[in-house]
């Protein structure tokens, strides 16, 4: 697929030299190249020369919007191409080879020698064996940052445990965007999911009370507190923030629960590393989660202790927003939590 960027000032959608010359001439590359969403829109106004420069450029499959109602739809673009071809500003010969590629891509993968696809293989998609998949994996990409005192792992027989926060009763927040829909949504319920407050009510003992305010209330008493914190879902430019802090709103939370005296443990639900240093000091064990999609219960085993905490950063996780872009070998390299920390237990 051609990026959005450019190279040298000029669009890669457009790019013949990069798409052509380099990858498909230089480099070999005997595949198809696909455009990104509505991408050749970028190289100009006039829709049949955009058609004409991204098709010679050496695009081979096109995405464009569907819908007769919205502009560039697809029925003008199989209109203005066929008239390129007759008038010979994009060659037969251009086109046959389009063709070729996608169709020998599609040999390569046996989609030619069935006719539709296995509808047995629904039966897979959720299933027990699946959801078991995805929570081992949530299990090994928590890292923990940060054990006071050995508050973790939690006890499943003590009284009672508060859960606090956005995050603890969200599917949403634990998906992020791109899920059921472009931009994720807050309140999505997915069958078969579980939220982080959900595998907590089951985790525990029959005697341990789980109880749960998003803002912190009711917690004066609890044995522990868990604060389910982090970004709402997001997807592409819409998550470009000018500060990556954690929000004003989260912090409220997890600082009441501190007053309270009840020992804190964050849980952070996000794409990326956020500023949270704030949040840092005022915890006594905090957990990256990242988005562990639909498999709460993932969090909570390693929560509770049923396993071990071994996750470790893929990146170097920055104290402030001046330290961003940060990497191992930069000079004055002095990250909050190096490239590959993680604590166990």
């Amino acid at each position: 697929m051609a990026s959005y960027n450019s190279w040298n000032g000029e669009k890669l959608h457009g790019h013949k030299y990069l798409l052509t010359d380099v990858l498909k001439n230089e480099l070999g590359f005997d595949g198809f190249i696909v455009s990104d969403w509505a991408a050749i829109d970028q190289l100009g106004e006039n829709y049949k020369d955009v058609i004409e420069k991204s098709i010679n450029a050496g695009l081979d499959m096109v995405m464009i919007p569907n819908g007769d109602d919205k502009p560039n739809n697809y029925k003008q673009f199989i209109t203005y191409l066929k008239e390129l071809v007759t008038e010979g500003k994009v060659s037969q010969q251009r086109i046959d080879d389009a063709v070729r590629r996608i169709l020998k891509i599609k040999y390569r993968m046996g989609l030619m020698e069935r006719t539709s696809t296995n509808k047995n293989l629904l039966t897979k998609i959720g299933s027990k064996e699946h959801r078991n998949i995805a929570r081992d994996c949530v299990r090994q990409s928590l890292v923990l940052l940060k054990n006071e005192n050995n508050t973790l792992p939690l006890k499943k027989n003590v009284s009672r445990i508060h859960f606090a926060g956005r995050g603890a009763n969200s599917i949403g927040m634990q998906c992020g965007g791109w899920t059921i829909s472009w931009q994720g949504k807050m309140d999505e319920v997915l069958n078969g999911s579980t939220t982080i407050l959900q595998a907590a009510q089951k985790a525990v003992s029959p005697k341990t009370k789980i109880t749960f305010s998003e803002d912190g209330s009711g917690v004066e008493g609890a044995d522990f507190a868990v604060v389910v914190v982090g970004e709402e879902p997001y997807a592409e430019m819409f998550g470009d923030k000018e500060n990556l802090n954690l929000s004003d709103s989260d912090l409220q939370v997890i600082s009441k629960i501190k007053k309270s005296g009840v020992p804190v443990v964050v849980i952070l639900l996000s794409g990326r590393p956020l500023i949270i240093n704030d949040a840092l000091s005022l915890s006594d064990a905090f957990v990256a989660a990242w988005l562990p999609g639909t498999e709460g219960q993932g969090v909570t085993d390693v929560l509770f202790g049923d396993y071990k905490p071994t996750g470790k950063l893929p990146v170097s996780w920055p104290k402030s927003m001046d330290q961003i872009p940060i990497n191992r070998g930069d000079k004055n390299y002095d990250p909050l939590f190096q490239y590959g920390f993680g604590l166990s237990y």
